[in-house]
This record gives C-alpha cells, sequence and structure tokens, in this order.
C-alpha cells in the first residue's frame, strides 16, 4: 500500500494481527528485505509494518539534498507512520541503517517502544570505538560522501563495483534494478551524506546516551558480514541501560535475514515473546 505522509510517501507493507512490529531496512533495500520475517511473525499472532524508507524502492525521493534524508527525517517519518495507523507502542527490528533508525525513535520516544532489535549494526559509539578493523571495513562510508564521485564509481561498466560491494547479497540483481532509475542512487546514498558526514566519521568519540533503561535490546551479527565486526555488536551492550541479549548467527553474510532466514525468525520471535506481556494485557 502507498502511505501518504506529511511531505513524503512511501510503500508500506502492513500485515496480520497483534501486537505490532516495525521492521526497518537498511541500505540498499526495500521492504521486501523482510519476506521471509513478515508470515512467520504474522502467524505467531504479531502485526507488521514494513516501510519502504524514502529514498529506497518505489518510496518517494524528496528533492533538497542529503538534509532531505537525515536519519531524523526518516526517524519522523516512522513516528507518523505508526500514528497514522494508530499504533501507539511497537516492538522495532532495523537492520543496518534501519537500526540506526529504530535506536534514533527509541532515544527521542522509548515510551512508545515495547523492545527493539537491531540486526548487524549495533550502537553508534559501539561501531565507531571498535578499532582499526572496523575503520578499514567501513572505507566506503568515506566513498559514499563524495557527490557525483560516488555515483560514478559505483555505476561504472553497468554498476560493476556496486555489484561486486553487493557480491554476498541474495537479491543482488533485484536490489540493483531501482538504483538504475534516475536520482535513485544518489537518493539512497544521501543518508550516508546527512547522518555520517566525514566530519562526525573524523571526530574524536563523544560519549553518546545509552539505549533507555526500560527498553530491552537484542543485539544480532552475523559471522559472514564483511561490513561489521562482530565487536561493533558485542560493545553495544555498555551503551545499553536495560537488559540487553546479543546473538551471534553462523554461516550468514550481511543479509542475515535472507541467507538464515528461520533462524533469525526463532530468535526474533523467542525475543519478541520474551517483552510481549504489557502488550497483550
Amino acid at each position: 500500500m502507498r502511505m501518504e505522509l506529511s511531505d513524503v510517501t512511501l510503500d508500506v507493507e502492513v500485515s496480520g494481527e497483534g501486537p505490532a512490529v516495525l521492521l526497518v531496512h537498511g541500505f540498499p533495500d526495500s521492504n521486501d528485505l523482510w519476506r521471509h520475517q513478515i508470515p512467520a511473525l504474522n502467524a505467531a499472532g504479531f502485526r507488521t509494518i514494513a516501510p519502504t524508507l524514502r529514498g529506497f524502492g518505489g518510496s518517494d525521493r524528496p528533492e533538497g539534498g542529503p538534509e532531505a534524508y537525515h536519519p531524523a527525517k526518516h526517524v519522523g517519518d516512522m513516528v507518523e507512520l505508526l500514528d497514522r495507523l494508530g499504533i501507539e507502542r511497537a516492538h522495532l527490528v532495523g537492520h543496518d541503517w534501519g537500526s540506526g533508525v529504530v535506536q534514533g525513535f527509541t532515544q527521542a520516544l522509548p515510551d512508545r517502544v515495547l523492545s527493539l532489535g537491531i540486526l548487524s549494526v549495533g550502537h553508534f559509539a559501539s561501531v565507531r570505538g571498535a578499532g582499526w578493523e572496523q575503520k578499514q571495513r567501513s572505507w566506503y562510508m568515506l566513498l559514499f560522501q563524495l557527490a557525483g564521485v560516488a555515483e560514478t564509481w559505483l555505476a561504472h561498466d553497468d554498476y560493476a563495483n556496486l555489484r561486486e560491494m553487493l557480491g554476498e547479497h541474495p537479491d543482488r540483481e533485484a536490489v540493483l534494478k531501482p538504483l538504475k532509475e534516475p536520482g535513485a542512487l544518489t537518493a539512497a546514498l544521501n543518508i550516508y551524506r546527512a547522518g555520517l558526514p566525514a566530519e562526525v566519521q573524523f571526530a574524536p568519540v563523544l560519549p553518546l546516551p545509552p539505549l533507555p533503561a526500560q527498553v530491552p535490546v537484542m543485539g544480532v551479527w552475523s559471522t559472514g558480514d564483511r561490513f561489521l565486526t562482530e565487536r561493533s555488536m558485542a560493545d553495544t551492550a555498555g551503551h545499553v541501560a536495560g537488559p540487553w541479549r546479543y546473538e551471534r548467527v553462523e554461516d550468514a553474510g550481511h543479509w542475515l535475514q535472507l541467507d538464515q532466514p528461520e533462524k533469525v525468525n526463532e530468535l526474533l520471535l523467542d525475543f519478541l515473546r520474551a517483552n510481549d506481556g504489557e502488550a497483550r494485557a
């Protein structure tokens, strides 16, 4: 369905009945990333809301440069989306940049969050403080800051470089297709340009608030993730004020919910059920 918000229209899949679970994808995906999780969650008695973020897939690509794609804009979209659907409280689950979005939502409005599941990307301070190996793995974040240069490099030779970066993505060709539309690649890259500009990447690591005490958090990392180290997720434990759970998924790359859907579903359902009492009361 198309959901018209204040300044953007998003593609959103809403299905099932029961306590709400908001599923938020990252770069360069769409809500199709969750196609294995949605049926399992619905069958277990959860209502799922899976938006495609602004700038991605079939959702709107607003004008206005990188600031139109700041993570805070995405957080605002998610809050308004739940409001439009009449959902006061929800479980939040995010992958990649979606993890950053749901963490931002939780920091801003913890009373609206039943639980927080973060896949692949941990707390920002944990990722920043994860050492030299993580900095090496994050090299592309600086490239993405170079407007025009990054697009040209990624799109060269029929997107060969972007195709290589997405080499382990099970849906690589399907994900690439919408990025070839005019303006689509720039819109997708703008979340990096607004959310992680070079001055932020090179600035000293400043103290950042922990995730709020009233929200249980589960972090999930996969052993084949070539973009993020285990330390970047495991050290999130030091940035969570409330209950923390860490899970490690074997034999999966960065897109673990596609590589190991049954394992990811098992972990999500166990975590959601353990923190679902108030929602069903």
